[in-house]
């Protein structure tokens, strides 16, 4: 679709929105955690392109510009490395960052790519 025009995009069809898509992931998705980011996968979408939504607790951090730096690091990051997901199975991922402090770009594109690794051999046995 888009990807293969632009394979470093990130348009919105592949962000997670509206109630029902986001009830959906929350309610049939497994929860895992690596290092500072929890994420939530639900494997089969039903599309053939992967959607991302991000989330920074306003707990953790009270000002939106650090919140909203956090959420745009590991939107690149995804966006960077979204080519190690397997193609043709759609799938939707929460990232819910839970570190206390805030994470330079280089360790968050680290972790995705790790969580991305991780959810490709994940779902390439089943």
């Amino acid at each position: 679709m888009t990807s293969a025009a632009h394979p470093y995009s990130l348009p919105k069809e592949e962000r997670l929105h509206g109630k029902k898509d986001i009830e959906t992931l929350l309610a049939q998705g497994r929860f895992r955690s690596l290092k500072g980011i929890r994420y939530c996968l639900r494997a089969d979408n039903g599309l053939a392109f992967s959607r991302i939504m991000v989330s920074v607790p306003k707990k953790l951090f009270k000002r939106a510009v650090k919140r909203n730096l956090l959420k745009r690091r590991i939107r690149e990051s995804y966006r960077l490395q979204k080519h190690l997901l397997p193609e043709g199975r759609g799938m939707d991922i929460l990232f819910i960052y839970n570190a206390k402090t805030i994470m330079d770009s280089s360790e968050i594109f680290s972790l995705i790519g790790r969580i991305l690794n991780e959810i490709s051999h994940e779902t390439g046995e089943n």
